[in-house]
């Protein structure tokens, strides 16, 4: 009976992370959360101008863009985008090359 009760305790204990990340909606919610600021580019706004979208940003690496740190000016895809921030802020963001040009498609305060 020892046995039964081991093995099914192994059993329970082996499933946790399985269902965790398949089984609970807001774990696997979580973990998709995580890797989504994972994947954001971190950096400082220096520069907006709003009138012609443009954000200048001092930014660290930005992996899917095979980028080194830098300070740049981005097009801003959405002008929405550039509502509530202000020179100074620290950010995470997405951003890709579209047309040649170096656009941010997401942005948000970094807490």
């Amino acid at each position: 009976m020892k046995t039964m009760n081991w093995m099914a305790a192994a059993l329970v204990f082996a499933a946790g992370p399985l269902y965790a990340h398949h089984g609970d909606p807001l774990a696997h919610a979580t973990i998709q959360l995580a890797q989504a600021a994972a994947d954001m580019a971190q950096g400082e706004v220096r520069k907006i101008d709003r009138e012609n979208r443009k954000l200048t940003i001092k930014h660290g690496e930005i992996r899917n863009l095979d980028m080194p740190p830098m300070t740049m000016v981005f097009q801003a895809r959405d002008a929405k985008l550039l509502d509530g921030l202000k020179v100074g802020d620290k950010v995470n963001f997405e951003a890709e090359k579209v047309d040649g040009t170096y656009a941010v498609t997401a942005i948000e305060p970094r807490r």
